[in-house]
């Protein structure tokens, strides 16, 4: 016999589920816009790891792939694109291969660079910092490389 809470739990499920999916697009929407509004007001573009295909290109253990195939990246790039498109901002795609592990500083590249999942340290140079921020300076730097020259 189902009891009543039990049967009312299930029914809640596809509810909650709305309810979270709504949260996560109106939390992707707000730092989209804030992201291309700053863009905008600062004479820049927006440069974005091209994650197309990720979910093949990647191995996860098992006790995470629920977490990584949840992963709503495409959202958060299709509203970037979008609201740059109509705010007159460029949005480039950077190859995300070896942001994280390539040297801002000599451009070594190697998985020893990343001792851990947080930090970076350069074999070659000894440059050393937080591994987000040096994948984010690469991907800037790769984007300027990708951008034509228009003055």
């Amino acid at each position: 016999m189902v009891s009543e809470s039990s049967s009312n739990l299930s029914a809640e499920a596809p509810n909650r589920r709305r309810k979270e999916s709504r949260f996560v697009a109106n939390e992707n929407h707000r730092i989209a816009k804030m992201l291309v509004t700053k863009a905008k007001d600062t004479g820049r573009g927006i440069a974005i790891e091209d994650l197309k295909g990720i979910r093949d290109r990647i191995t996860v253990r098992k006790a995470q792939r629920r977490q990584q195939h949840s992963w709503a990246f495409h959202q958060p790039r299709s509203f970037i694109e979008y609201k740059a498109r109509l705010a007159g901002v460029p949005v480039v795609l950077v190859d995300p291969r070896n942001t994280s592990r390539t040297c801002p500083n000599c451009g070594h590249c190697d998985k020893k660079n990343r001792p851990t999942r947080d930090d970076f340290h350069c074999q070659s140079c000894g440059f050393a910092g937080p591994a987000d921020g040096v994948a984010a300076v690469n991907i800037r730097g790769r984007a300027e490389v990708i951008q034509p020259y228009a003055g």
